[in-house]
């Protein structure tokens, strides 16, 4: 009888706290920092496309929704929004990890065009010279930047490999979308490191985790974080005194 009045309790918190959010925004740029984490709307392509709205819902950085419209009547299939959990980080070498996972859960709507993608920033955020390594666990009819490369499989998961010669960006689309589960970021970086893709002393600044949005065929459609967490350990340096 206690298990069934916990577990009710638990499911009716999620729902009050899911209808309640803490946070709301449909400001282009508006954000909230919670946990360490920051949950931003990003809205960073949408001023010359119309309709372009998105509403950001958040009741913790690992329990937030989108509602959000727009389309590809341009034809352009280019991405206009990509609402987004991220922690930042000060530079840290990528030798410096002993290892860095991620976890998450998403409900996306089978609508339009999108992906569903971590967006992790290396030697710099969005800034010449600086590296995006991109990691695709749901594809909703998106096309990645870049020209194939190669198949390469991490745990259980086997994903395609682009690259885009002209400037720093990688993408690994995951061959089977996957809604749940954790990731090894660290393989995949070190995997990028081997190919000579990225030099032995290259820095993580930034791991984001959201939606890539190209169009929601002009209806609101709603996509939602349910589970979001990054791991990261730090090597211990001589004389047993913690990276970190």
């Amino acid at each position: 009888m206690k298990i069934a009045t916990l577990v009710f309790s638990l499911a009716a918190c999620f729902v009050t706290c899911a209808a309640n959010p803490v946070f709301v925004t449909s400001d282009p740029n508006g954000g909230w920092s919670e946990g360490g984490y920051y949950v931003h709307n990003n809205m960073w392509n949408s001023r010359k496309y119309n309709p372009c709205t998105s509403t950001l819902y958040a009741s913790s950085h690992a329990n937030w929704h989108v509602v959000t419209r727009m389309n590809n009547k341009t034809g352009d299939g280019a991405v206009k929004t990509y609402p987004n959990v991220h922690r930042d980080y000060r530079s840290l070498a990528i030798e410096s990890f002993d290892s860095l996972t991620s976890a998450f859960a998403e409900t996306s709507p089978h609508v339009g065009i999108y992906n569903v993608a971590y967006d992790i920033w290396i030697n710099g955020i969005a800034k010449p010279g600086c590296t995006e390594i991109m990691i695709w666990n749901e594809n909703f009819k998106q096309v990645p930047g870049g020209r194939y490369v190669q198949d390469v499989t991490f745990g259980d998961q086997t994903y395609k490999v682009y690259k885009r010669a002209s400037s720093g960006y990688i993408a690994f689309v995951a061959i089977t979308n996957f809604t749940s589960g954790t990731v090894n970021l660290l393989d995949i970086m070190k995997w990028t490191m081997a190919k000579g893709w990225l030099s032995s002393t290259s820095t993580v600044n930034q791991i984001c985790f959201g939606v890539e949005m190209v169009s929601t065929d002009d209806a609101d459609a709603r996509f939602e974080v349910s589970a979001f967490s990054i791991d990261a350990k730090l090597r211990t340096k001589p004389g047993g005194i913690s990276g970190r």
